[in-house]
C-alpha cells in the first residue's frame, strides 16, 4: 500500500521506554516510573460520580462541536478564578485533548508550508503534527541561561509564520514571567505572525503563578487541558480559547475532523472543575516530589539541571556522562529499574546529552527511585558529593 510523507514522522520515544517499562513489568521486576508525564491520581471523586450518574439517565450522545454550553461556561469562570480575567464562553472551544486542540489550531491558522516556531527543549508531538500537516516546524535553540526558554533575540533571524510556546514547559517546567511573555507575544505579532500559547501545565506551579498569554493580549490562541492539573489524561478532553473572529472556523473544523469531544468525558470534566480540595491535595504531593527531586538528582549524580517552576518534571544535562542518551536511558532501566525519557525525544540537536525526569508519581515511588538511581550511578564508578 503506498503511504504519504506526511505520515513519516517520528516516534514518540518516551512511549517505547513505557512499553520497554512494561515488558519488564510483565517479567516480574518493579519498575519505578519517572519516564511518563501522567499523574499516578485517578480523575477527582466528584467526576467520577458525576459521570457515574450521568451514565444512567443520559445516552451520552453527540454533544455540539465546541462542547457542553455548561463546561464553556464553567471553563471561562475558571479564567476570572485563576487570572482575574473576565472571559466570554463563546470562546472557548472543547477538543478531544490538547492534542485534538493543537490540530484545529494549526488547521485554523496555517496553510500548507508555512512556518511554526518552537522553542527547543520541547514537547516533541509539536513538531510531529506540524509535519502530519504539512507545516514546517522550525526549532528554535534555547539557552540554560535562559532556562531553555526562548527569548526575542532567538527570534531575529527565523523565518516563521507562528510561535508556539509553553509556560509551565515540558520537558524543563521552567515558566515565562509576564514580561517575558509579553515580550514573545509582540515579537510575533510585530511580524503578523500567530502567537500559541500552551498553557496545559497550568495549576501545577510552586513559587509563583503560571501567566496566562490571555493576560497580555487576545489575539492570541491559547491550548489547555484537563490531563495534568485536573488528573484527566487518558479521558481525552482539552480546550482552546481563541480570538472572537476565529470561532466560527474553528467550529466547522471540529465539526467536521471530530463531530465533538467525548461526551462523558466533558461530564466529567465540568465536576472536575469544582474539585478544588482534591486537586490542591494533589498539588501539595508534586511539591513534596519536587523538593526530594532538587534535594536527591544532584546527589545521586545528575547536578545539571534547570530549577523547575512548574509541571512535574527535571530535565538534565548528562552529556558528561554519556553521548547517548537513549542508550543510557535503557541502562537505568535495565540495571535500576528506574524508567526516565531520552531528551532525544524533545530536542533531536542536543537531546542525546540529557534526560527528563517525572516527579508525578507518589512521593514513595520517588524517593525509592532516587535511592535506586544513587546506587546505580555508585556503581557505574560516578564520583558523588
Amino acid at each position: 500500500m503506498r503511504s504519504s510523507t506526511r505520515g513519516a514522522v517520528d516516534p514518540f520515544i518516551v512511549m517505547d521506554v513505557m512499553e520497554a517499562a512494561r515488558q519488564a513489568e510483565a517479567a516480574g521486576r518493579r519498575i519505578i516510573h519517572m519516564e511518563v508525564g501522567q499523574p499516578s491520581t485517578p480523575a477527582p471523586a466528584a467526576a467520577r460520580a458525576a459521570l457515574a450518574r450521568d451514565m444512567e439517565r443520559d445516552p451520552l450522545g453527540y454533544t455540539v462541536a465546541l462542547g457542553l454550553p455548561e463546561l464553556r461556561a464553567r471553563i471561562a469562570k475558571l479564567y476570572q478564578e485563576w487570572y482575574g480575567l473576565t472571559l466570554d464562553p463563546a470562546r472557548v472551544v472543547v477538543t478531544p485533548g490538547s492534542s485534538g486542540g493543537f490540530i484545529l489550531a494549526f488547521t485554523a491558522l496555517f496553510d500548507a508550508g508555512e512556518k511554526v516556531a518552537l522553542g527547543a527543549p520541547g514537547y516533541p508531538s509539536y513538531r510531529q503534527i506540524l509535519r502530519a500537516l504539512d507545516l514546517v516546524p522550525v526549532e528554535v535553540q534555547t539557552s540554560a541561561e535562559n532556562r531553555l526558554q526562548p527569548v526575542p533575540a532567538d527570534l531575529q533571524d527565523v523565518d516563521f509564520d507562528g510561535l508556539l510556546v509553553a509556560s509551565p514547559a515540558n520537558p524543563s517546567g521552567t515558566m515565562l514571567d509576564k514580561p517575558a511573555l509579553a515580550a514573545l507575544i509582540e515579537a510575533a505579532q510585530s511580524r503578523g505572525a500567530a502567537f500559541l500559547s500552551d498553557e496545559i501545565y497550568h495549576g501545577i506551579e510552586y513559587d509563583q503563578r503560571a501567566v496566562s498569554a490571555l493576560e497580555i493580549s487576545d489575539d492570541v490562541i491559547v491550548i489547555n487541558s484537563f490531563s495534568k492539573y485536573f488528573s484527566m489524561t487518558g479521558w481525552r478532553v482539552g480546550w482552546l480559547v481563541v480570538p472572537e473572529d476565529m470561532v466560527r472556523q474553528v467550529e466547522r473544523l471540529a465539526q467536521n475532523l471530530f463531530i465533538c469531544p467525548p461526551h462523558a468525558a466533558q461530564v466529567a470534566a465540568l465536576a472536575a472543575l469544582d474539585a478544588r480540595d482534591e486537586l490542591e491535595g494533589n498539588l501539595a504531593v508534586y511539591a513534596r516530589n519536587r523538593t526530594l527531586m532538587m534535594d536527591g538528582l544532584p546527589k545521586a549524580g545528575f547536578d545539571r539541571i534547570a530549577p523547575p517552576d512548574g509541571a512535574f518534571y527535571v530535565y538534565a544535562d548528562v552529556s558528561h556522562l554519556t553521548g547517548d542518551s537513549r542508550a543510557f536511558a535503557r541502562e537505568i532501566l535495565d540495571k535500576a529499574g528506574v524508567a526516565v525519557t531520552p531528551g532525544l525525544d524533545f530536542d533531536p540537536v542536543r537531546g542525546a546529552g540529557t534526560l527528563r525526569f517525572s516527579y508525578a508519581r507518589s512521593t514513595e515511588d520517588i524517593e525509592e527511585g532516587l535511592a535506586r538511581l544513587k546506587t546505580f550511578m555508585q556503581a557505574r564508578g560516578q564520583e558523588l558529593p
